[in-house]
């Protein structure tokens, strides 16, 4: 279990201190939501925790393989709808930093697509998950 604090700042602003290394995030409403988008909104914390995990776990598999992945590159947009207000949809691009064999590129996009928090998504939210690949 982990344990993040947060407290609330005013003026549509948090601060979020990560328990056990006291990492800090502060975030901002979005300019649309009465906010200054001056930091991460919470919904944005949300994409980069999608393309974050996915570039993790894809990590761990290039460790187990010893590929080197320096240099990987994903790019997530966060589109909102509603009502309610919610995320709608997340389009990610992972640019890979190396061509591998179709069965290695196979295990290496499955893997992104099923990381934790792809798995934690509601059903609803539309995924778009694309790969790049070297030629």
């Amino acid at each position: 279990m982990v344990k993040i604090g947060i407290e609330y700042k005013g003026g549509l602003r948090c601060e979020a201190v990560h328990g056990p290394s006291g990492s800090r995030i502060e975030t901002d409403a979005p300019a649309d939501n009465r906010g200054r988008a001056e930091r991460f909104s919470p919904t944005d914390l949300v994409a980069a925790a999608l393309g974050t995990c996915m570039s993790t776990i894809v990590g761990i598999l290039a460790e187990e393989e010893g590929w080197d992945l320096r240099g990987m590159r994903v790019e997530v947009e966060k589109e909102m709808g509603g009502p309610p207000r919610r995320i709608s949809r997340l389009a990610v691009r992972i640019h890979m930093p190396i061509a591998l064999a179709p069965v290695d590129r196979e295990r290496a996009e499955g893997i992104a697509r099923a990381c934790p928090v792809a798995q934690s998504l509601h059903p609803d939210i539309h995924a778009d998950i694309r790969f790049v690949w070297p030629a």
